[in-house]
């Protein structure tokens, strides 16, 4: 069973995780209204990945007989000036949602709750991996800087990736 503190910071990180899941749609928008779909692809599997990370928390709140509170959701920036410009937001999101998962691990910790500590060290692990892919993307695009053809070639890989959920 849950505290009424994990239940309610479990329930606001899965809003958390609406709203990244949220920011990745609309910055596959952008890239898809600048005519980069391997970019706007990237950034759609990047959106599958948020929300399973969100169904994550919603059954392991149901599993420790918490109660799942859908909160509204804020709205999502939608234009970018460029690409190097919103791979920084997504960076930079990236890293606030690791400062987040750091929190709820130190407030399992405090009130003792080892299984939500358990639960949690997969998104710590999980988390060094999103920093480092998004952060590569962004330096790969700095490098790149004005070259029209090097843009195209990073779209053009990254218009392959696929989502596979874990195994749970």
């Amino acid at each position: 069973m849950l505290t009424k503190k994990i239940e309610d910071a479990l329930n606001h990180h899965l809003t958390e995780e609406f709203e990244s899941a949220y920011l990745y749609l609309s910055v596959a928008s952008y890239f898809s209204s600048i005519e980069l779909p391997g970019f706007a692809h990237w950034m759609k599997i990047q959106y599958e990945e948020e929300m399973y990370h969100t169904m994550k928390f919603y059954d392991f709140l149901e599993l420790r007989d918490g109660r799942v509170r859908l909160a509204g959701l804020k709205a999502p920036k939608v234009d970018w000036a460029s690409p190097i410009e919103a791979f920084s937001q997504v960076f930079a999101h990236e890293q606030l949602i690791s400062s987040k998962i750091h929190e709820l691990v130190d407030l399992s910790l405090k009130e003792k709750d080892h299984a939500t500590n358990n639960f949690l060290q997969w998104f710590v692990s999980e988390q060094v991996e999103e920093e480092a892919t998004t952060k590569g993307i962004l330096s790969r695009l700095k490098m790149i800087g004005d070259s029209t053809s090097s843009l195209l070639m990073l779209d053009q890989e990254l218009s392959k990736r696929v989502f596979v959920p874990p195994e749970k």
